[in-house]
């Protein structure tokens, strides 16, 4: 019996394994410091957690259509009008189970064997995989703090081959937590549209990015792209991670084949949890999100002042989302050293680079400030102590 190539080829998450070890220590009775994973710690607004008591009273949950419930597609349309002020066909709208299936249904809908796909490096790498399992090659687009480690015209132009069939982008990043500049991102869609590549563009955290200088929040591909293919996801702007529900908005040529696809491959997203989500949109649950969004304001700054104090630096000031990328270099320990040994010396868990990057694989840690405040105070104490220790 033989195991499938793509199988064998994937690459572990170290987020992920780092966590499961963290869960290790913590069952053992140490006291873990949560940074490595981008997981609010606030759980989905009240609205949304009654909603779901209501809805799983025992009435019949039926499927819901491949592409979601009409009802949650158009209040997701709802969201980008009175938000960003873009009107969306909810026809254009697939509710997946979580932004992750709706990356595989564009990978699988966008990428043919042989194809190139241009991503920055560094980049989630989850994408990378999910490309190869189709037949594409990742193109990495190397990034600097110059560049807000994002990718920009000129890095898209050079990693650009005679097979580019897509451009994806993440704005806000992960692991970076930066987001590109706006008329650089109309400049990178304007590029691919002219060589009639898709654009794919993930705004999972476009609700947590910094509001603009007037005070407005930040602003969609599809303002200037309306083509684009956006990814989108309840996890962390809603706080919904383990509720798995994301959504991707297509252009109508692709709305058929994807929905073929949806079937085939999840037939559709829970339908008690579709019920649920159509609270995030109240008024009242958007204030409660826009609270938190503050809140993790609060938290940024916690972080940035710690590793200041401790002397690790931030190369890029994050922008959106929940991460710090940071610098470990000045210790002397490679980056996925320093992730181990903190986690086992200090009881700190943190992501190496390694998952995100080949450039600064090395070099970087990412940190998420999605933790608590007193997680955070408590992180950074212990990290000065294992830094003053080396």
């Amino acid at each position: 019996m033989k195991i499938a190539a793509r199988a064998s080829a994937a690459q572990p998450f170290y987020a992920m394994s780092i966590g499961e070890r963290a869960g290790i220590l913590q069952a053992e009775g140490h006291s873990i410091a949560k940074l490595s994973l981008g997981e609010p710690d606030f759980g989905a607004p009240p609205a949304v957690r009654e909603e779901m008591c209501r809805v799983m009273d025992g009435r019949p949950l039926p499927y819901s259509p491949a592409l979601g419930l009409l009802a949650l597609r158009e209040a997701i349309a709802g969201f980008y009008r009175d938000r960003h002020g873009v009107e969306v066909d909810p026809a254009r709208i697939v509710v997946t189970t979580g932004a992750s299936s709706a990356l595989l249904l564009v990978a699988a809908a966008t990428t043919q064997s042989g194809d190139d796909v241009v991503i920055a490096d560094p980049s989630y790498p989850c994408n990378r995989q999910l490309v190869e399992t189709y037949g594409g090659r990742i193109v990495l687009a190397p990034t600097s703090p110059a560049s807000r480690y994002q990718m920009d015209r000129a890095a898209a132009e050079a990693a650009w081959t005679p097979q580019t069939s897509a451009v994806m982008l993440a704005t806000p990043s992960n692991p970076t937590g930066t987001s590109i500049p706006f008329e650089e991102l109309e400049s990178i869609c304007a590029l691919a549209r002219e060589r009639s590549a898709w654009r794919i563009v993930d705004e999972i955290y476009l609700g947590l990015a910094d509001p603009g200088e007037d005070g407005a929040p930040a602003r969609t591909v599809l303002e200037t792209d309306s083509e684009a293919i956006v990814i989108n996801s309840f996890s962390k702007y809603f706080g919904m991670t383990g509720w798995r529900l994301g959504w991707t908005i297509l252009p109508e040529q692709l709305v058929a084949s994807v929905e073929n696809l949806a079937v085939n491959y999840f037939l559709c997203a829970s339908t008690p949890i579709q019920q649920a989500a159509l609270a995030v949109f109240s008024p009242e649950s958007i204030s409660v999100c826009e609270q938190r969004r503050h809140e993790l304001l609060a938290r940024r700054s916690i972080v940035l002042d710690g590793l200041e104090h401790i002397g690790l630096p931030v190369p890029v000031l994050p922008d959106g989302a929940f991460y710090v990328y940071f610098d470990v270099s000045s210790t002397g320990l490679d980056a996925q050293t320093f992730c181990h040994r903190a986690l086992e010396e200090a009881h700190v868990a943190l992501t190496p680079g390694q998952d995100f990057s080949t450039t600064t694989a090395h070099s970087h840690v990412r940190l998420s400030y999605a933790a608590s405040r007193d997680e955070l105070h408590e992180g950074m104490k212990r990290l000065e102590t294992f830094i003053n220790n080396l």
